[in-house]
């Protein structure tokens, strides 16, 4: 009878009043309660009054024990009108880990595994909800760092001064401050927001005042949006589709191939005006019209570069890496001419580099005082392509000597022309280009110029 009142108090069917009823007797650190209708369930009360859903079971020789959840759970799960739990309950609890038991199972080992599985699952959303807060200057910082080697200096420079957020003092006004580029509003937002109503909107806003900066803004987007694409970082929250918008790329238009160059008869109005700047800077605008060579190529141009000996110039190309030219009378002359400040040929005195920097601005002086149409630096350039065919010179060799790719089969496979087969034909081209300007080339008996301090 004692054993059978024993069993009658601490097994009964669990029923939220019983189990609010259940206290710990006097004397004991705790008591145990087993539910009647689901094996394994039990209820643990302490002395101070807390209690929690437990389940044991044995497990070959061991007897495990854990706790399923606070008394406050349901005890019974809510079933819906098709008898399927709507939510977790201590029986329903106490079921499933008496099935892991019965395939042998610790479910101690399976609560462990699913705690790490949780805590991973955590770290995975907050690491992915970082992600898709992750600023679109943040990955434009990281853009223009992955492409540095693939892009000349001033490329890169123009792609950082378009997403500058501006307030930074400038170089040549104290006092005044720079304005945010024009990618700048448009990419501090949430790179996952940058979207194709967002680049509709910075499109039609900057295509009224300033049309050529928003075309370039464009391109430059959209070539960063694609490299956000396949970047492992990127991926998934930009959105690959932000420029493809019919309606932007309307209003941005189609880039239009630039056709300024000199004529022949403008040449002694523009080497009149150039002669009159700076030394450096005139020397380098000359040098840039006589050899057809790119802005950057010239100005990275140093001294270890240019051999007066054999007469070669050798210039960092950005399409074979590097490329050897003639080094011409009248390109000599005026090399020879400047200061050894530094490694540089155009050097400068002022800049934080020790070289040549910007040379359009003092360019645009001498075309506006020539009365010229706006000529830019790599209109210097189409010029000596277009000038060279005064001379009949032939066209694989001004393609060599300006370092563009092949145009077809035969120049790419069979012709492999020397140094001084191209210079045969490159000084062709400098004497009629100084003929034409009125200006005569230096004999060697004559008084050397005086070299710039």
């Amino acid at each position: 009878m004692g054993r059978q009142a024993t069993d009658s108090r601490t097994r009964f069917a669990f029923t939220r009043q019983r189990v609010d009823e259940a206290t710990c007797p006097p004397g004991k650190s705790q008591a145990l309660f087993w539910d009647t209708e689901q094996p394994g369930l039990g209820l643990r009360v302490t002395p101070g009054g807390a209690k929690s859903f437990i389940f044991e079971a044995k497990l070959g020789r061991q007897t495990i024990r854990m706790t399923i959840g606070p008394a406050s759970m349901p005890i019974r799960a809510p079933k819906d009108r098709r008898g399927n739990p709507t939510a977790a309950g201590a029986n329903t609890e106490a079921a499933r880990l008496a099935a892991l038991v019965a395939r042998g199972i610790d479910p101690r080992a399976e609560k462990a595994a699913r705690v790490v599985e949780q805590a991973e699952q955590r770290a995975a959303a907050k690491a992915e909800r970082q992600r898709k807060e992750i600023l679109g200057t943040t990955a434009w910082a990281a853009y223009c760092k992955a492409r540095r080697s693939k892009w000349s200096e001033r490329h890169h420079a123009e792609h950082l001064a378009y997403a500058s957020p501006g307030g930074i003092e400038r170089k040549r006004a104290r006092g005044k401050l720079t304005q945010a580029g024009p990618l700048h509003l448009l990419l501090n937002r949430p790179l996952a927001c940058l979207d194709g109503p967002a680049v509709e909107q910075w499109v039609e806003r900057e295509s009224r005042d300033r049309p050529a900066t928003a075309a370039l803004g464009f391109r430059m987007l959209r070539a960063f949006i694609n490299w956000c694409a396949r970047h492992e970082d990127y991926k998934g929250i930009v959105v690959a589709d932000a420029c493809a918008s019919r309606e932007a790329r309307e209003t941005i238009g189609q880039p239009r191939a630039k056709s300024d160059a000199l004529q022949r008869e403008q040449l002694p109005a523009w080497f009149a005006e150039v002669r009159k700047l700076h030394p450096i800077q005139a020397a380098y605008l000359q040098a840039l019209l006589l050899t057809g060579a790119r802005r950057t190529e010239m100005m990275m141009l140093r001294w270890e570069d240019v051999d007066f000996q054999w007469k070669s110039i050798r210039l960092r190309d950005k399409v074979e890496g590097e490329r050897t030219i003639p080094l011409t009378p009248w390109v000599a002359h005026l090399l020879s001419f400047l200061p050894r400040r530094n490694e540089w040929v155009f050097s400068s005195a002022t800049s934080e580099s020790g070289r040549l920097m910007e040379p359009r601005i003092a360019h645009n002086r001498a075309v506006a005082a020539a009365a010229l149409p706006a000529l830019t630096l790599h209109g210097l350039r189409r010029s000596f392509g277009t000038l060279a065919e005064w001379v009949e010179c032939p066209t694989g060799v001004v393609a060599q000597i300006q370092g563009h790719k092949p145009s077809a089969i035969a120049e790419k496979h069979y012709r492999v022309r020397p140094l001084d087969l191209l210079r045969l034909w490159h000084e062709r081209i400098e004497e009629f280009i100084l003929a034409e300007a009125g200006i005569a080339l230096p004999q060697p008996e004559a008084e050397p110029l005086r070299a710039i301090a």
